[in-house]
């Protein structure tokens, strides 16, 4: 197990270093200070407001709902609320330009609402494996 962390460790950071390489030889200093804008606004957004959020209601959940629903929820949270803050300005169509209709070409809507079926799937299949699983006991609440 430690020889595959290993490697995927190297692995992504091959990956981080190539990308890395790639945007400091290929964009001018004005698109690499909008990217280096862009992944501080997302940092921000992710640690400022998502995860506070995610961690308010799965604490709420977890005291107002049944155990198998606020861990089904929870995940519901965790798998969508990236995607949604990701898909905004997609789905606002922000960077749409009327000469170039190859920028957002597409239904974002249906896309995302597709993702979001497969995430409360995905709750619900938590759910349910909760509810099969041995019942907790006090010790573990």
């Amino acid at each position: 197990m430690r020889g595959i962390r290993g490697g995927l460790i190297v692995l992504g950071t091959v990956g981080m270093a190539y990308g890395a390489w790639l945007l400091l030889s290929r964009q001018d200093l004005g698109q690499i200070a909008e990217v280096v804008v862009w992944l501080a606004a997302a940092v921000v957004i992710h640690d400022g407001i998502l995860a506070p959020a995610v961690l308010a209601l799965g604490w709420l959940g977890g005291r107002l709902l049944p155990w198998a629903v606020a861990r089904g929820a929870v995940t519901v949270l965790v798998l969508l609320g990236p995607t949604v803050l990701v898909a905004i300005p997609v789905l606002g169509r922000f960077g749409a330009k009327p000469d170039n209709p190859t920028l957002l070409d597409r239904d974002y809507t249906q896309g995302l609402l597709a993702y979001a079926l497969l995430c409360v799937c995905a709750g619900v299949a938590v759910a349910l494996g909760e509810l099969r699983s041995p019942q907790r006991t006090v010790e573990e609440e």
